[in-house]
C-alpha cells in the first residue's frame, strides 16, 4: 500500500489552516479544562454530592468521544470549517445551559451539549484539517504545534476563570466563557481551503471500508487501548485534583495554578513530542510518555502533598500531558495515511473518552465511598504501566490494504 501526499496546498493556505486549527483547539480544549473548578460550587448549588457533577462531566466526555468519529467523517466529506462552525454554536449553547438551568437535568443537558461541541469543533476536527494540508515531512511537528497551542488556552483560562468565579460567581464565569466559544465560529472560517483528499491511502477505501480495515488492525486496536488510559488520567486529574488538594488543606488558588502549569508546560511537552515523532520511533516515544506519567503520579503520592509539590506535579504532568496526541495521530497516518484521519482519529478518541468517563465518574464514586482519592490515584499508576506495554507492542508500519491501490 502506498501513502501519497494529500492534495497540494500552497504554504499560505496550510499556514492559515494550522493557525486556525491551533486557535480553535485553544478555545474549545482550554475551556474544557476548567471544569474541575466548577465541581464544588455546582455541587453546592445543586445540593448534591461530588458524584453527580462528576457523572455529568463523565457523560460529557462520552458524548464528546462517540460524536467525534461521526463529526470527523462529516468533516472529511463536507469540510472541517463547516462542521466547526456548527460545533461552536453547540458548545456555546451548552455553556449557557450549564449556567442558567440549575437543576440535575439542566446540568446533564449542558454537559451533553458541550460534549457535542467538543466533538464537532475540537481537536479531532483540527487535526484532520491540518493533516490534509501540511506537507508530510512537517505533519508530525504540525500536530504537536496544534496541540501545544491548545494548551495555552488551559494555561490562560484556568487562573482567569478562578478569578471570575471569585469575583462574580460561577454562573457569570460560564456566561463569559460562552463568548469565547461563540468567537470560535469565526475562527473556524480559517480552516477553509483544505483541498479534497486525492490519495491512494488505504487503497482509496470508502468510509465504511476504512472502518472495517481499522477494526481488523492489531496495531490500531493496541493504540486505541492505550488511548483509553490517556483519557482516564487526564480527566481524573482535571476534574478531581482541586478537591484532592482541598482535602490536603492546599488553597484553591494553588489548585488552579497547578492545572494552569499543566497547560503551560504542555506547550513545551506537546511540541517536543511532535518533533520527536518526526525524528524517532513514534510508538516508543508514546510508550515512554505513559511510563513517565506513572512515575510522576507515583512520586506525587509518596511525597508529602504541599503547595510546592502540587505545582511541581502540575509542571511535570504538563510535559507529558497532550504529547500523546501528535504521536497517536502520527501513528494513524503511518497506518492508513491522512485520507480518513479525522474519522479514524475520532474512533480512537472515542476510546480516550470512555477512559475519560471512567476517570471522572469512578473518581467521584470512590471518593464518596472511601472519603479519599487514594485508590483512584493508584489505579492511574497501574493504567500507565498497561498503556506503556500495549504501545510498546505496536508495529510501526502501514496496514496492509485489502485490495490493490489505485494506479
Amino acid at each position: 500500500m502506498t501513502h501519497s501526499s494529500p492534495g497540494t496546498a500552497r504554504p499560505d493556505i496550510w499556514l492559515r489552516v494550522l493557525i486556525a486549527g491551533a486557535a480553535l483547539v485553544t478555545i474549545t480544549f482550554g475551556i474544557r479544562q476548567v471544569f474541575g473548578l466548577f465541581v464544588v460550587p455546582m455541587s453546592d448549588a445543586l445540593g448534591s454530592g461530588v458524584q453527580l457533577v462528576a457523572l455529568a462531566i463523565a457523560i460529557q466526555n462520552l458524548v464528546w468521544g462517540f460524536s467525534s468519529p461521526l463529526f470527523g467523517a462529516l468533516a472529511d466529506r463536507i469540510g472541517a470549517w463547516k462542521v466547526a462552525i456548527l460545533g461552536g454554536a453547540i458548545y456555546t449553547a451548552g455553556l449557557l445551559a450549564s449556567a442558567f438551568f440549575i437543576t440535575p437535568s439542566g446540568l446533564f443537558l449542558g454537559q451533553m451539549l458541550i460534549g457535542l461541541g467538543l466533538g464537532s469543533a475540537g481537536i479531532s476536527i483540527a487535526i484532520g484539517a491540518v493533516g490534509r494540508v501540511v506537507p508530510p515531512g512537517r505533519r508530525s511537528l504540525a500536530f504537536g504545534l496544534v496541540t501545544s497551542f491548545g494548551s495555552f488556552g488551559q494555561f490562560a483560562l484556568l487562573p482567569v476563570t478562578q478569578m471570575l468565579m471569585s469575583a462574580h460567581g460561577w454562573q457569570t464565569a460560564l456566561l463569559l466563557l460562552s463568548f469565547l466559544t461563540a468567537a470560535a465560529m469565526a475562527v473556524a472560517l480559517g480552516l477553509r481551503g483544505a483541498p479534497a483528499a486525492r490519495t491512494a491511502d488505504v487503497a482509496e477505501l470508502t468510509t465504511a471500508e476504512a472502518i472495517r480495515v481499522a477494526a481488523g488492525s492489531r496495531d490500531y486496536l493496541l493504540l486505541t487501548a492505550g488511548f483509553f488510559v490517556c483519557g482516564l488520567q487526564l480527566v481524573f486529574i482535571t476534574t478531581h485534583l482541586p478537591a484532592f488538594l482541598g482535602d490536603r488543606s492546599v488553597p484553591p488558588q494553588i489548585a488552579s495554578w497547578a492545572l494552569a502549569l499543566i497547560g503551560l508546560f504542555n506547550i513545551v511537552g506537546a511540541f517536543l513530542c511532535g518533533w520527536l515523532g518526526g525524528h524517532a520511533s513514534k510508538r516508543k516515544t508514546l510508550a515512554t510518555v505513559y511510563l513517565l506519567r506513572g512515575i510522576v503520579i507515583c512520586s506525587f503520592l509518596l511525597l508529602p502533598v504541599t503547595p510546592v509539590s502540587a505545582l511541581i506535579f502540575g509542571a511535570a504532568m504538563g510535559l507529558l500531558w497532550l504529547g500523546t496526541i501528535p504521536l497517536t495521530s502520527g501513528l494513524i497516518v503511518v497506518f492508513f495515511g491522512p485520507k480518513h484521519l479525522s474519522m479514524l482519529y475520532g474512533l480512537a478518541f472515542a476510546s480516550h473518552q470512555v477512559g475519560s468517563f471512567v476517570g471522572s465518574w469512578l473518581g467521584g464514586v470512590l471518593y464518596d465511598i472511601t472519603g479519599n482519592y487514594d485508590l483512584m490515584w493508584w489505579l492511574n499508576v497501574a493504567a500507565a504501566l498497561f498503556a506503556f506495554t500495549v504501545n510498546w507492542m505496536i508495529r510501526e508500519q502501514p496496514v496492509a490494504s485489502p485490495r490493490p491501490a489505485a494506479a
